[in-house]
């Protein structure tokens, strides 16, 4: 294969709905690897594996909900940890818990998290995933039985086993999430982690004491009876993902089977809720 790729630089309103579907989208096609940007993201492609109607069924590009631009360039020997580095903010939490990569310097947080990025760039929205970090860090969640659904690169389930809960399953219906969450795991000595490939099926049968779900609005509406379904008796469900005009959709679904409304964090109009069985 050659070394040359083509790159396309996208910007993107709103960007962070519209980067997370653009992504899934790209995925499906020859694009390989992402990178968030100030406006978007940039996405590349193997110039043998390129085409000029690599686009042409890009749903979200066509769509009036969202307004996207993008240029592309010739780009060759792509150096990513380069592009990692240039991209990936690290995550700090009231400086308790700091999420990194391998090349940030390590600081005196007490849960020190190393994910290296990969191809599941963006470990989600820096406010989901900093709002559920807060709920966590709040919870004693020492032997409980724990699922991180939609896990990405695992960094809740992580954090999760660091505090003490186990066995933790984390899972991902993304190829490239379940191995970058299998190496995130092993890269953070976590030995009650396993992590699967796949959907809310695999919950069938399962139970457990904490339900974390970053996903977003469609999937976790579509879903909510699953989790529920698995929520052992006093149980808490951990949800973000949405937007604050999402929440009456998201808090009727929980309710309505049996669920109650505990806490919300908000950050740029992003939302965590969280419940209890």
């Amino acid at each position: 294969m050659s070394n040359i790729y083509i790159g396309y630089h996208f910007t993107i309103e709103p960007k962070e709905l519209g980067s997370e579907i653009l992504i899934a989208e790209l995925g499906e096609t020859a694009f390989e690897s992402f990178t968030e940007t100030e406006t978007g993201i940039s996405a590349f492609v193997q110039k043998d594996l390129w085409d000029e109607a690599i686009l042409e069924n890009i749903h979200i590009l066509k769509s009036e909900e969202f307004k996207i631009d993008y240029t592309f360039e010739e780009i060759d020997q792509v150096n990513w940890n380069e592009e990692w580095e240039k991209n990936f903010e690290p995550i700090d939490v009231e400086g308790n818990c700091h999420v990194r990569a391998p090349f940030h310097p390590k600081t005196d947080a007490e849960f020190d998290i190393v994910i290296e990025p990969k191809m599941s760039f963006g470990t989600g929205h820096h406010e989901t995933t900093h709002m559920m970090i807060q709920h966590l860090l709040e919870i004693d969640v020492r032997g409980m039985k724990t699922l991180d659904m939609g896990c990405g690169t695992a960094i809740l389930a992580i954090l999760a086993e660091m505090k003490g809960a186990q066995p933790i399953d984390a899972i991902d219906i993304d190829n490239w999430c379940y191995l970058n969450s299998i190496e995130n795991a092993e890269r953070n000595n976590c030995k009650h982690i396993t992590v699967y490939e796949g959907e809310a099926s695999l919950l069938e049968g399962k139970k457990y004491d904490l339900i974390i779900a970053n996903i977003n609005r469609n999937i976790l509406l579509n879903d909510m009876q699953s989790y529920v379904d698995c929520l052992n008796p006093n149980g808490t469900l951990l949800l973000s993902g949405f937007y604050v005009e999402d929440i009456p959709f998201i808090e009727a679904s929980c309710t309505e089977k049996g669920l109650t409304y505990v806490k919300k964090f908000e950050r740029n109009n992003w939302v965590s809720l969280k419940f209890v069985n």
